[in-house]
């Protein structure tokens, strides 16, 4: 992704939190943002009135986004006196605004067409410290007032970019990607039918040269990466199809198969992300002779992604639980990350390796208080404050603590 990339999608950007008044409806009826006069420079001065479509979006960690479309309006509201003007910002009720609180960030995006996407992200999600990295603006703490922000061109640059594009997902924002396009590779191997997602991910590796025991970060990184543009690739092309070929019956139009087959896209898109982490994953312990356990049954049930070095050893009551490993892996952390904590009863200091970047410290305090190191790929850390930084785990360190019991279990089997 280029350097910049953010001017293909917005003019600018302001934040700020909100206050009571702001988000609580049976505080105030007046429906206004405060603080605006840094505005001016986005939506102009020139026009007394200006009437702005707008898509309007609640993200928290927890919860499914809420979304509403709708309108702002930017208007003066002194337009009439002969000196002075006092410009107002006027947002409408819907689903999203009746659900802000206050202390949220509110984001007031102008997007490149002129329309306005508006996103509150609860205060101290992941989310929340995700846009204030991928728009390097934060609010002013103790004004009330708008930071705005009018130059986007110095954005993170492409060592970055596979977080950039995570975060523009989950605003809604599917990224171009500048690369090469993988749809003839990917149809020609598997036709018009999605393979396993294990086939998927063993022939997104092949297409990739690097070696794993050399730089096993970026191997991690750069094969899931492979793999969801060319899943991306196959997906429109396999939609393209579908809807040139329509939804038609001899009875009219088939309602029922558009449901079905969006439902299917949406369903294959959430499964497909975490099985193919976990097989690249898998594919990564191999080549560097890892020995594990992939999804074994521990106590209550609970199947953790990984044990090492083996179920067996886990299960084994005279073997040292120090020298046991349990790895849970998830794509994106949210709240999730605390089911790790519940799985394998035997191992204290449990780690989580994911591909989340940009976590907020709140977030990561809690996992540090709960003993849960967090492993990302070496790539990624750069999103991570430098306080963050040091105490996160690449995949280089936890391979080497891994070895290192691996080791001990070499010499526990010749006693």
């Amino acid at each position: 992704m280029k350097a910049g990339y953010l001017n293909d999608y917005f003019r600018a950007v302001a934040v700020k939190r909100l206050s009571l008044v702001e988000a609580d409806a049976d505080t105030s009826n007046q429906h206004e943002y405060n603080g605006v006069t840094l505005l001016k420079k986005m939506f102009g001065t020139n026009e007394q009135r200006k009437v702005l479509p707008a898509h309007f979006l609640l993200l928290s960690d927890g919860e499914d986004a809420v979304e509403a479309n709708g309108e702002l309006t930017w208007y003066d509201a002194r337009f009439h006196h002969p000196t002075r003007t006092e410009w107002r910002l006027y947002y409408p009720s819907n689903d999203v605004t009746t659900s802000a609180a206050a202390g949220d960030s509110l984001f007031i995006c102008l997007k490149e067409d002129g329309t306005i996407l508006e996103i509150v992200a609860r205060k101290d999600s992941i989310i929340e410290s995700q846009l204030f990295w991928l728009f390097d603006v934060r609010p002013d703490e103790t004004s009330g007032k708008f930071v705005a922000k009018t130059d986007l061109s110095d954005q993170p640059s492409a060592k970055v970019s596979f977080t950039a594009r995570m975060i523009l997902y989950k605003i809604g924002l599917q990224t171009v990607l500048e690369e090469e396009d993988y749809t003839d590779m990917v149809v020609g191997k598997f036709g018009n039918a999605f393979p396993t997602t294990k086939e998927f991910s063993a022939f997104a590796r092949s297409t990739v040269e690097i070696d794993p025991a050399a730089d096993p970060d970026g191997a991690l990184l750069q094969w899931y990466d492979r793999e969801e543009k060319m899943f991306l690739c196959m997906e429109r092309h396999m939609i393209r199809e579908q809807l040139e070929h329509g939804f038609r019956t001899s009875d009219g139009v088939d309602v029922d198969g558009f449901f079905r087959f969006s439902l299917s896209v949406n369903n294959r898109r959430k499964s497909r992300a975490g099985l193919s982490f976990e097989n690249h994953l898998e594919a990564l312990f191999t080549a560097l002779n890892i020995r594990y356990s992939h999804t074994p049954v521990t106590e209550n049930r609970s199947k953790p992604d990984f044990i090492f070095p083996s179920i067996e050893r886990y299960r084994d009551e005279n073997y040292p639980p120090e020298q046991l490993t349990m790895l849970g892996a998830k794509t994106t952390a949210k709240d999730r990350w605390r089911q790790v904590l519940e799985e394998a009863d035997r191992i204290t200091r449990k780690h989580l390796i994911t591909l989340e970047g940009a976590i907020s410290e709140n977030q990561t305090n809690e996992m540090i208080s709960r003993k849960l190191q967090l492993v990302v790929p070496k790539g990624i850390h750069a999103t991570f404050t430098p306080a963050q930084q040091s105490w996160l785990y690449s995949v280089e360190d936890f391979l080497d603590e891994v070895r290192k019991r691996q080791s001990f279990e070499d010499s526990y089997g010749a006693r």
